[in-house]
């Protein structure tokens, strides 16, 4: 190859975009990865190993042609800024953000960086994209909410007996941004199943334990970090107060809760993962639509329900995708 033919290839090279280059077939990529959860959480444990899993079915293995940095916000607000901090400082191919909290402090930090979310609600009216089809910028990904899921939690209370005429809905208005949201439509459903509904903001553990004094309602229980991270202090406070109430995730009626209806968040991330991949592989988040939740499932604790002496409707133990006994 002669000096002219070796300066047009090398001009060729430098033409080609930036995806294209990046992909060399022995390269390490570097994934950051940002979670509201403990790192020793059984929730962020196992939402760890399907990420792991569903990546290395896309060719993509930790430790081989793939470094990812873990990092886990223990629900502290303060220590997810400064994990943000530390990924974007990394300079990592991608960051994934599961959790609200997690995209919000990532996006304040980079606007080139790409960033697959996961488990966030209501991103659009958070201002995360510019809508789900075309979310625009460096952000998108997957999220844990439709629009009747709210009134679906309320009318669940309804079929409690005894009946449920008083229901408090319960978040931290500095954790859950997204609340009004959900608020407006509990509020529409409430006018038609005839039941008050009121909020009832907990941000402590004292708000927490205020709850075991409302012995006259159902509780919902709505999306927020917050919540999970607390979730053993808000069940004994449910506990103590004996009434029905209805959560947003699984993990709850677990361990011990009476009911919930709710999205399959393992699922959410395990989706994120071929996002993940198809932007190492070249695509661009902008083009990548927002998607909803495809899978939703309805658990129900009936020693939780005798223990409170409530009874729940055939109808709805009927329709359960789990009865634990």
């Amino acid at each position: 190859m002669n000096r002219r033919e070796c300066l047009a290839l090398l001009g060729t090279i430098a033409a080609l975009p930036a995806p294209v280059q990046a992909q060399q077939p022995n390269a390490t990529r570097r994934l950051g990865v940002l979670s509201v959860t403990a790192a020793d959480d059984a929730i962020g444990q196992a939402r760890s190993t399907i990420l792991v899993e569903a990546l290395a079915v896309h060719g993509w293995k930790e430790h081989d042609n793939l470094r990812i940095d873990w990092r886990s916000g223990a629900g502290d607000r303060a220590r997810i800024a400064r994990l943000a901090d530390e990924l974007v400082a990394l300079k990592p191919d991608i960051l994934l953000a599961v959790g609200t909290p997690s995209v919000e402090e990532l996006r304040r930090r980079t606007t080139t960086i790409p960033i697959v979310f996961a488990v966030v609600t209501d991103p659009v009216s958070q201002g995360f994209v510019k809508n789900l089809a075309h979310p625009g910028g460096n952000i998108t990904g997957f999220t844990d909410y439709d629009g009747p899921l709210a009134g679906k939690w309320l009318e669940m209370l309804t079929q409690v007996t005894p009946k449920v005429s008083r229901v408090f809905v319960v978040y931290n208005p500095a954790t859950a941004p997204f609340a009004p949201l959900m608020l407006r439509t509990i509020e529409d459903a409430a006018r038609s199943l005839h039941v008050m509904v009121e909020a009832a903001p907990v941000h402590d553990a004292a708000s927490i334990a205020a709850l075991a004094s409302r012995n006259d309602c159902g509780l919902l229980i709505l999306p927020d970090f917050f919540t999970m991270a607390n979730r053993a202090h808000l069940l004994a406070a449910i506990g103590e107060a004996r009434v029905p109430a209805v959560f947003w995730s699984r993990t709850f009626v677990d361990e011990g809760g009476l009911m919930s209806y709710s999205t399959d968040s393992a699922e959410q991330v395990r989706r994120a993962a071929s996002y993940i991949d198809r932007i190492l592989k070249g695509a661009q988040a902008a083009d990548l639509p927002v998607q909803n939740p495809t899978k939703f499932e309805l658990a129900i604790n009936l020693k939780t329900a005798r223990a409170i002496g409530a009874t729940l409707s055939s109808s709805l133990l009927a329709i359960a995708n789990e009865v634990i006994e």
